[in-house]
């Protein structure tokens, strides 16, 4: 059920992308009155899922989920239709109209997913606002998971600044960021009352970046290990009960939910001595853990000890929020592509297909989580759209910048051979992507 609420998901927001970006070349090909053949969701090779006409053109759904296109008469596309091009021009055909009309239609696609990227971002902004935790109301300071003390982290740090860069929000993935896009290399904690500045090796952009870290945790709030809740069917009930604190496990004392639970994992299906607090007593409990280390119980979180913000936004305020947002990522992406450049991040760890894809989306339906995933897939789908690969709508942008600059366009021929080569090269870099896909999970 976890994998079809993934997929369903990840098929909703690509299918919501795929038409709306068709739409930037569809409307603006009837405007200058080009004639558009086909509108597609999903490739068709073979036959459709589904088609209907109306007027001069054919909507339907394919069913190979890879894209969509919308096939636009007298262009050479991936529809690879060439023997209209052998035909003579056509006053109603895309190679008929100025090179300034057709950049229009060609720019039209990621213009849509720019502006939706904004938008959406914009969107969560004014419905859910953003809730956080402020660094200084984590009183207790951090628990530091393996990846943070292998670069230096201790339980009971304040992370203060990465790399310079105020931390204001309790959040690791702010230092994740700061670290492998900024190239952060120190951060700034508070150990013990003290200040120190705590080097980062530069091997931790390649570490964090790659595919086995995808996800891992840095650090997390330090929090008292209180029961919220015991389960019927765990090894707790019965036993423990909704406001125990548990203080020690088999006669070790720890203060902190992090430290115990770290050391409970570890003994899987054993019996074990927890001593609690309860009601003001002081109790020592036995129970068995179960295969997975666990008793059974669910614990107290951050937002039942800290004061957590939530800064919220007007419509009007939330629009330039969300733009600032988007434009945030879209440098995230380029200063990535020149870490990739300069060796620090590894392009085959950092590359997933739709398996990759769909795990950020979660095993649960949250539609906020949802319409930020769909924000950045859209503005990724644009950024990755415009790079000038023959194909891509980047690629008949490049070309047609040249025809205007020199006022030479190119042959036909040429743009057979340099849609295909760019063609291939794309399909190769999908099957790659989901492939290393497929290894990782056999390997996981």
């Amino acid at each position: 059920m976890d994998y079809v609420i993934m997929i369903g998901q990840l098929m909703l927001s690509l299918s919501i992308l795929i038409v709306l970006h068709e739409c930037g070349h569809f409307f603006p090909a009837k405007w200058f009155g080009t004639r558009v053949e086909k509108f597609y969701l999903f490739f068709d090779p073979g036959f459709s899922l589904f088609k209907y006409t109306k007027g001069e053109t054919e909507y339907g759904i394919g069913w190979l989920p890879l894209g969509g296109y919308v096939k636009i008469s007298g262009m050479i596309d991936e529809s690879m239709d060439l023997e209209q091009m052998k035909e003579p021009a056509q006053p109603w055909e895309f190679r008929s109209k100025p090179a300034w009309q057709r950049l229009i239609i060609m720019l039209g696609g990621v213009t849509v997913n720019f502006v939706l990227g904004f938008l959406l971002y914009a969107m969560v902004l004014w419905i859910w606002g953003e809730n956080y935790l402020p660094t200084e109301n984590a009183t207790y300071g951090i628990y530091a998971d393996s990846l943070g003390q292998e670069m230096g982290l201790r339980d009971g740090d304040f992370v203060l600044e990465a790399g310079g860069t105020k931390l204001e929000k309790f959040n690791d993935r702010l230092t994740l960021r700061e670290i492998i896009i900024n190239n952060a290399s120190t951060l700034k904690v508070r150990r013990d009352g003290q200040i120190i500045d705590l080097p980062i090796d530069e091997k931790f952009v390649t570490i964090l970046s790659g595919s086995d870290n995808k996800g891992a945790v840095l650090y997390e709030p330090r929090i008292p290990f209180e029961i919220k809740a015991v389960d019927t069917d765990g090894p707790a009930n019965g036993i423990l009960k909704a406001g125990d604190q548990v203080i020690a496990l088999n006669g070790k004392r720890y203060d902190y939910f992090n430290e115990l639970g770290r050391q409970l994992v570890k003994l899987k299906e054993q019996d074990i001595d927890l001593t609690v607090v309860r009601d003001r007593d002081t109790l020592t409990t036995k129970l068995t853990t179960n295969e997975k280390g666990f008793i059974g119980i669910e614990r107290n979180g951050p937002d039942d000890y800290f004061t957590m913000e939530t800064q919220e936004y007007s419509f009007l305020s939330a629009l330039p929020a969300g733009t600032s947002k988007g434009l945030s990522f879209l440098g995230d992406q380029f200063k990535a592509f020149g870490q990739m450049f300069k060796g620090k991040i590894k392009a085959s760890e950092s590359l997933g297909g739709f398996g990759t894809i769909g795990s950020m989306y979660g095993t649960e339906w949250i539609w906020e989580r949802f319409w930020k995933m769909t924000a950045i897939i859209s503005l990724i789908l644009a950024f990755m759209n415009l790079l000038p690969i023959p194909a891509l709508d980047g690629g008949h942008v490049m070309f047609l910048l040249y025809e205007i600059i020199t006022g030479r366009k190119p042959s036909d021929k040429f743009m057979e051979w340099a849609t295909l080569i760019g063609f291939i090269l794309i399909l190769g870099l999908v099957v790659y992507a989901n492939g290393m896909d497929l290894i990782r999970w056999l390997q996981g």
